[in-house]
């Protein structure tokens, strides 16, 4: 079962990684062509090379039309890409100067009860992105520049926030097990192995 989580946590990072890895490029497209739409309708090109700079902006050089509503879009599916892998190997910030001075047991304990946490906020996220693509879909809205359906981005966040509460909920019943047989099945870093 671990394999299969963890399988799925790493291809969905990969795919974050390759969206964001887009996004990054897209911005940089947009903003360099938001800088040479400046330079060709500035007075030195229109002076030097009026001809050139009017076909320039013509083929449509300039920013990329939308690119902020494809940012935001693929930036908040990104984010649900990289809770799963997050998740699974305990990557989240923790602050560890008291726990570590307490017995296996009271860690084994805090590390059950944080895991349901993050489970039960992890359904719940998937849930209300659930209830937000329907609704989206419902109202047919879609986006100012680009005109495409919102419901699009909310349905790719929520197929990603639902794998992160597949494995928040695989996690919550490891911990679970952890606490209550005293076995630690999955080696976090927190507690030195048996």
């Amino acid at each position: 079962m671990h394999k299969l989580m963890m399988g799925l946590a790493r291809t969905l990072a990969i795919v974050g990684g390759i969206v964001l890895s887009a996004l990054i490029l897209l911005t940089c497209a947009s903003i360099l062509g938001r800088l040479l739409n400046g330079f060709f309708h500035g007075d030195f090109m229109q002076g030097l090379a009026p001809g050139f700079a009017d076909w320039a902006i013509a083929i449509g050089i300039g920013p990329v039309n939308g690119d902020f509503e494809l940012v935001e879009a693929g930036v908040a599916f990104a984010i649900f890409c990289f809770m799963p892998l997050c998740q699974i190997t305990a990557g989240h910030a923790s602050v560890d100067i008291l726990a570590n001075n307490f017995p296996k047991v009271v860690n084994r304990f805090l590390r059950m009860v944080i895991e349901v946490a993050f489970a039960g906020v992890l359904v719940l996220i998937a849930w209300k992105l659930g209830d937000g693509m329907l609704s989206k879909k419902q109202y047919g809205e879609t986006t100012f520049l680009l005109q495409f359906p919102i419901w699009w981005a909310y349905a790719l966040s929520f197929v990603a926030s639902l794998a992160a509460a597949i494995v928040g909920i695989y996690m919550a019943g490891v911990r679970i097990f952890e606490f209550l047989t005293g076995r630690i099945v999955i080696h976090d870093g927190m507690e030195a192995s048996h």
